[in-house]
């Protein structure tokens, strides 16, 4: 089976940050698996390490203000794209994020307060009927 998953979960150091999420579990998923690495924010253009986003009002803001709402949908368009190119059929996508979270994301007030909600990929991936799950349910999905 082919699965998108959030490149910061493989180890690639893009997050807003510069540093990496590296889950693992996957290189054990990856026996059995092809992953397909994704980041939408790095495909829509932004660099690496940039400001922390979050999602306030349909609308991805910066802390420092500025408006990525484009540069996100954009990414999430390209990483959309790499989905259909590979047929994947799940996707692992890291939680939180304002491009991967699924469920819970972060409200917009950049006080950590987590609100139900959906990154701007993960949206698209939801509605393109792909199943998504957040880096702790990996065991539960794929147990040992």
């Amino acid at each position: 089976m082919n699965i998108l998953v959030s490149a910061c979960l493989l180890g690639v150091s893009c997050r807003y940050d510069g540093k990496h999420n590296f889950c693992p579990e996957l290189g054990r998923i990856a026996e059995e698996h092809t992953l397909i690495p994704v980041c939408p924010e790095s495909y829509g253009g932004l660099p690496v390490p940039r400001d922390p986003a979050e999602i306030r009002e349909d609308r991805v803001i910066m802390k420092s203000g500025k408006d990525v709402t484009a540069e996100f949908q954009r990414g999430a368009g390209c990483m959309m794209q790499l989905a259909d190119f590979f047929s994947c059929e799940m996707a692992i996508l890291k939680e939180r994020s304002p491009s991967c979270g699924s469920g819970k994301i972060y409200d917009g007030t950049f006080s950590k307060t987590l609100t139900d909600g959906e990154g701007i990929f993960a949206r698209l991936v939801r509605v393109a009927g792909i199943p998504i799950i957040g880096e702790p349910e990996i065991p539960v999905v794929f147990p040992t």
